[in-house]
């Protein structure tokens, strides 16, 4: 799917015109006041697109989640916060994703075919983005301490991932691999024939919205989680989106152990049913929906600089909730 470059421009101004005003009424708040945060987290990812799912038409949303195919995400982060409502985050986390429609329990509604289809993917996946925290709750807090207080959050951001996604090639004797489908072009990327499906980047721009909330458990260290969810603008983190190609044409692009491969990833109901069917042209993915995915952190935070002078400057000025 094509990249919306007027939706990312008018996000990336949104938030430089919301830092540059964050920085004017906070102009008195100086690093050194121990507003400084760095951290990590540890939670499952979880892949919504075209490949697995559940009963029904897929959906690119929590219904057609597969917790089988749960895979843990790791990151690291640092904040700084210009003012106590708000915090601005830059962040970077390493994860898995898959999906496999082999999953898929046929009831004999809509997913049968999603379960004929039986295609599956793997890809490592690493992020970063940049994000804006926002803390409502402060406006109805007076501060008294740090220790054992909680804080809600919201935060939204833009950033970038990189994707690979993998096909599991069977070879004629029996062995499994995992390929990179990209070089395949499994649906004519880039092929004279197929001239509106253009090639697709392994990098791969997204918003990242969701909620959370922090424990402080003193003064200087938090424990939290959040979800985060990741619109994306491709709908090739599975590699698939549209519909059957010709597999006439993968021997015009590919050498000839390539185009084996492709012809059976591209196109694997015979690996089930080995009865054919008129495939070419006919749905392959959905093209209206680009994939998504999101986690769910748990987080460690520790200020980095609350400590920072003899008179305990950041001591007296960094404050947290006590609700009324």
């Amino acid at each position: 799917m094509r990249t919306s470059v007027l939706k990312v421009r008018y996000i990336v101004l949104v938030c430089l015109v919301a830092i540059s005003s964050l920085r004017t009424s906070a102009q008195s708040i100086s690093s050194s006041d121990g507003k400084f945060e760095i951290g990590l987290g540890l939670g499952p990812s979880f892949f919504l697109g075209d490949l697995g799912g559940t009963q029904g038409v897929g959906k690119t949303f929590v219904k057609d989640v597969n917790f089988p195919f749960t895979k843990l995400m790791k990151g690291l982060f640092i904040n700084y916060y210009p003012a106590e409502f708000v915090g601005l985050r830059v962040a970077l986390n390493s994860g898995h994703l898959e999906g496999d429609d082999a999953i898929i329990d046929n009831k004999g509604g809509a997913e049968r075919f999603r379960k004929q289809r039986n295609l599956k993917f793997q890809s490592k996946m690493m992020e970063g983005y940049a994000a804006l925290e926002f803390y409502p709750t402060v406006f109805f807090e007076q501060y008294e301490g740090l220790e054992h207080k909680l804080r809600p959050y919201a935060l939204i951001g833009f950033g970038m991932f990189h994707m690979n996604p993998q096909g599991e090639y069977i070879a004629p004797n029996g062995d499994k691999t995992w390929v990179d489908l990209k070089p395949l072009r499994t649906e004519g990327q880039g092929m004279a024939e197929y001239p509106d499906r253009k090639e697709y980047s392994l990098w791969q721009q997204e918003i990242p919205m969701g909620l959370g909330f922090k424990y402080y458990i003193k003064e200087t260290m938090y424990v939290g989680f959040e979800i985060l969810h990741r619109k994306t603008f491709t709908d090739y983190i599975d590699d698939v989106s549209t519909k059957y190609i010709n597999p006439i044409y993968f021997n015009a692009y590919l050498t000839p152990t390539e185009a084996t491969m492709a012809r059976q990833l591209a196109y694997r109901e015979p690996l089930i049913d080995p009865t054919t069917r008129p495939f070419i042209n006919s749905q392959r993915g959905d093209p209206t929906e680009n994939d998504a995915f999101f986690s769910g952190m748990l987080r460690l935070g520790w200020r980095i600089n609350g400590d920072n002078s003899p008179n305990g400057r950041a001591r007296r000025q960094l404050r947290c909730p006590v609700f009324y």
